[in-house]
C-alpha cells in the first residue's frame, strides 16, 4: 500500500464511537493486507475489551510515573527523559497479528504537566507514519481537538445518536476544527441507531453541521450480544446490520481505495 491513512473517530460520549471503530477495523482486517495502529485515546479505555485485548498498561499510567519520579528527583538530571518516556510508550503497545494496540488512559492527574503531554503528541506523530492505517478512536466531547491531538487526519468520522447534544457537539467539532486549524482532509457525518422514521432528521442534521453524512449505523441485537458476553466485535458476523453498514462507510469515505 503506497499511501497512508490516520482515520479519527469523534463525538459525544455513548454516541456508538468504539463500536465504529472496531468495526472499521474489522473491515481493514478483512480487505487488506496491512497490519494498523489502532489508538484509544479515551479515558474509559473500553476499546481493548471491544476488541478482546488484554492491556497490560496504559501511556497515562507510564507517563504518569514519569512525572511522579521528576517530581521526587528520582531521576538524575542527566536523563534523556523524551528517549525514556519513548521507550516506556512503546512498551504499553500491544501487538496482535493484524493490528497494533496503544491505549492513552487517563491522564497524568490533577493539573497541567506540558512537557509529557507534548512528548506524548510527538510519540504519536512518529507511530503513524510507521503504519499505512491509523485508527484513532478519540474520547467523548472536544477536549481533544483544543488539545490538538487530532492533526494530520484524513478523515473525520464524527458520530452522533439521536439527540440533539450528539448534533450540537458535532456542530461544534466541525466549527473547533477550523478554530484550532487542525490538519484534517474529510469530515464526515455518522448516525448511530437512527430509526427508518428518523432519516430525514439526520440528513437535515448534516446538512446543518456542513458535514457530508457516511451512513447510518442501525441499532443490531447482535452488538449488545457481543459486548453483554464480552465477544470481540471482530468476531461479529458479516451479514449482521451494523457491520453491513460499517462496509457501506468503509466505502463512502474512500476505504476501499486502499486495497
Amino acid at each position: 500500500m503506497a499511501r497512508k491513512m490516520v482515520i479519527s473517530v469523534s463525538g459525544k460520549g455513548g454516541t456508538g464511537k468504539t463500536t465504529l471503530a472496531a468495526l472499521l477495523l474489522k473491515w481493514l482486517m478483512e480487505n487488506t493486507d496491512e497490519v494498523a495502529l489502532v489508538v484509544d485515546a479515551d479515558p474509559a479505555t473500553n476499546l481493548p475489551d471491544v476488541l478482546g485485548v488484554k492491556l497490560e498498561k496504559t501511556v497515562g499510567q507510564v507517563s504518569k510515573e514519569m512525572k511522579d519520579q521528576i517530581e521526587r528527583g528520582s531521576l538524575p538530571a542527566t536523563t534523556p527523559k523524551q528517549e525514556l518516556l519513548e521507550a516506556w510508550v512503546f512498551q504499553t503497545l500491544v501487538e496482535e497479528d493484524r493490528f497494533d494496540l496503544l491505549a492513552m488512559g487517563r491522564s497524568e492527574g490533577e493539573g497541567c504537566y506540558c512537557y509529557v503531554n507534548n512528548v506524548l503528541t510527538k510519540i504519536l506523530d512518529t507511530l503513524t507514519k510507521n503504519y499505512s492505517i491509523t485508527i484513532l478512536d478519540m474520547e467523548a466531547g472536544l477536549e481533544h481537538l483544543s488539545r490538538r491531538t487530532d492533526r494530520d487526519v484524513d478523515v473525520m468520522l464524527v458520530v452522533t445518536d439521536p439527540s440533539k447534544m450528539g448534533f450540537e457537539t458535532a456542530k461544534r467539532v466541525k466549527e473547533l476544527i477550523k478554530e484550532v486549524h487542525i490538519g484534517v482532509e474529510r469530515v464526515y457525518l455518522v448516525g448511530n441507531r437512527f430509526d427508518d422514521g428518523l432519516k430525514d432528521v439526520l440528513e437535515k442534521a448534516a446538512d446543518e453541521v456542513g458535514m457530508e453524512l457516511a451512513g447510518n449505523i442501525p441499532d443490531d441485537q447482535n452488538v449488545m450480544a457481543h459486548n453483554m458476553a464480552g465477544k470481540p466485535l471482530l468476531e461479529l458476523p458479516d451479514d449482521s446490520p451494523a457491520y453491513r453498514a460499517v462496509v457501506e462507510i468503509a466505502k463512502k469515505v474512500g476505504l476501499d481505495t486502499l486495497r
